[in-house]
């Protein structure tokens, strides 16, 4: 029955044939037109992309390919005479936070993690608690500075981690591996690396690396591509700055005026080694003084140089200058006499030595061994007072020394209408007293001594691995200023060394060398009032070949019995022992060494 039906409907259902007909011309016209205009639009598309936005575009792609690194302001190292890092840069990190980013390694799309689970992973790299942590996060949602002063290595631990949200920042930080060491030479960056004081002030731009921001491209995967590289960009400024001092030396200095400053309870000190020929400083150390990898704990009082900042009267530490000066005018002779009775009358005013005992008839080299301000006053008063003046300016007395060290400043002198009228400060200067020098302006000075009598330029820096600094080219052009004759020079050596050998058991003699020098104690005034003292002590050594001269100065003694011998002199004996070792000094193997001169 179905089946019936089903036909019934096929017969009744009538097939539809449709005829063909042709496609109209102008459809055919409108699909080519249409193809036309497209394929002309692409090839305007890419002309326009090619020569108008071509070079936009590549920019585009280069500024995708490219990573800029940015410098990171480096500075040159600083280093002593045999290569002793002083000053250098190390790189450190800061490590920020941002807890709304924090994922670990595999977490899937969406999971975030808490800052406690964070925290947990970094508390074994950076030394901290997991709360302590979470408490600097806060509920903070970006940008937290959890750690500065991070280690290369730490830093590397926390890469490792492969947490997400972290942020490792890089910097430079100088640091003093000497700590105290060289801090009054060397001064140091402040926090934002800024140069406060010393070298790292006076020669910022020189010390600054020269670095350029490096543009690399890279491939997809990451391979660098070697077109476009631009020339130098690989440059490394690997230049250090040599200074002329010895840390070996300068340590033995430095320790020896903090032991002596804590000794006598004294306020300050200074120690200084230069080479006498070139004026290069071997060792020139300060106290108190302070650390530069912390320098907010200390005093901002303790970031200068005393021994070129600060002015002290030389006292009898300049006699041996005022008698080269009378000799070189020939008011003296070697073989001279003076007679010291004791006290002298100068204008009025009454002088008298320092124990006020006369000495009798005395030599010129006995007025050095006993230290005689009547027999020094008798003597300079034979020479002119405007020609004993002119002495002093020409050597520099009262002129800022032409020095790589910062801050230096020139001494005071009176005018010389004054000097030249009243009779009694030229009487003052004859031992030491009435005008004021730096303790480095008075190394400069025994060196003249020391070397034949030309003027040499003390210096602390050589230059960078092996060049010479315009400044301390300079400083050289300046030198060897023959300003008193060689055989003056050599009768006031001898002298200094009858000074020496008449010390006694205190005396910085050293067997089987001949030393030279003279001791000072002179009255300082503070606040217009002399009510202080300070004490000092120069030394040259070797005096058949001079090379060094060694002067210490400490300000303030507060115990009896202070005097150049009993306290600087002891410190500069400690200098001289290292030096013979260090310098690797000869010894004197002449037969003739005098052992005093009366």
């Amino acid at each position: 029955m179905p089946n019936n039906r089903l036909q019934r409907g096929i017969r009744r259902k009538k097939l539809r044939i449709s005829s063909l007909s042709p496609i109209p011309a102008y459809r055919l016209k409108l699909t080519f037109t249409i193809l036309c205009l497209a394929l002309l639009g692409l090839i305007g598309r890419l002309a326009w992309l090619q020569l108008f936005e071509g070079p936009y575009l590549e920019a585009r792609a280069r500024d995708f390919q490219t990573r800029k690194v940015e410098p990171l302001g480096g500075r040159r190292s600083i280093v002593d005479r045999k290569g002793r890092l002083i000053a250098l840069d190390e790189k450190r990190f800061r490590l920020y936070a941002h807890p709304r980013q924090f994922k670990f390694s595999g977490d899937l799309q969406g999971v975030s993690r808490t800052p406690f689970e964070v925290a947990k992973k970094l508390s074994a790299p950076l030394s901290l608690s997991t709360y302590q942590l979470v408490d600097i996060l806060g509920n903070e949602r970006s940008g937290v500075k959890l750690a500065e002063n991070i280690s290369t290595e730490t830093a590397s631990e926390i890469r490792r981690l492969r947490i997400n949200g972290l942020d490792l920042e890089p910097y430079l930080q100088r640091v003093y591996p000497q700590n105290d060491l060289f801090a009054n030479v060397v001064g140091f960056l402040d926090y934002d690396r800024n140069p406060q004081a010393g070298l790292e002030l006076s020669l910022n731009k020189r010390l600054s690396r020269r670095e350029k921001t490096r543009k690399l491209r890279y491939g997809r995967d990451g391979t660098p591509l070697p077109n476009d590289i631009e020339p130098g960009v690989f440059f490394e400024d690997d230049l250090r700055l040599e200074l002329t001092i010895d840390a070996r030396l300068q340590e033995v200095a430095l320790n020896a005026i903090k032991d002596q400053l804590d000794e006598w309870r004294a306020e300050k000190a200074v120690a200084i080694v230069m080479n006498v020929d070139n004026g290069e400083l071997i060792a020139l150390a300060s106290a108190p003084t302070y650390n530069p990898n912390k320098y907010w704990e200390y005093s901002s009082a303790l970031y200068k140089e005393w021994s070129v900042q600060e002015l002290f009267e030389p006292g009898s530490t300049f006699k041996p200058i005022n008698l080269a000066l009378a000799l070189q005018e020939g008011v003296i002779n070697p073989d001279g006499i003076v007679y010291d009775s004791g006290s002298v009358n100068v204008g009025g005013w009454s002088l008298g030595n320092w124990n006020n005992k006369p000495n009798g008839v005395i030599n010129y080299a006995k007025v050095l061994q006993v230290s005689s301000n009547v027999g020094m006053v008798k003597i300079m008063q034979k020479l002119n007072r405007s020609t004993h003046w002119e002495w002093l300016q020409k050597l520099g007395v009262d002129q800022r020394p032409a020095t790589d060290l910062l801050g230096a400043i020139g001494g005071q002198l009176k005018s010389k209408e004054l000097f030249v009228d009243q009779p009694i400060h030229q009487a003052v200067a004859s031992f030491g007293q009435g005008f004021s020098i730096t303790p480095l302006k008075l190394a400069q000075l025994h060196a003249l001594i020391a070397n034949g009598g030309r003027l040499v330029t003390p210096h602390i820096t050589k230059g960078f691995n092996g060049s010479v600094l315009p400044l301390t080219k300079k400083i050289s052009e300046k030198s060897n200023h023959q300003l008193l004759r060689p055989e003056v020079t050599e009768i006031v050596l001898r002298w200094m060394e009858s000074a020496v050998n008449s010390y006694g058991k205190n005396s910085v003699k050293t067997d089987n060398y001949r030393i030279g020098g003279k001791t000072g104690t002179a009255d300082q005034a503070k606040d217009g009032i002399y009510n202080s003292k300070i004490c000092s002590f120069v030394a040259i050594l070797p005096i058949e070949n001079p090379r060094f001269v060694v002067v210490v100065a400490i300000d303030g003694p507060k115990k009896p019995y202070a005097y150049g011998s009993t306290v600087a002199m002891p410190v500069a004996k400690k200098i001289i022992e290292s030096l013979i070792v260090l310098e690797k000094i000869p010894p004197n193997t002449s037969k003739n060494i005098i052992s005093s001169i009366d």
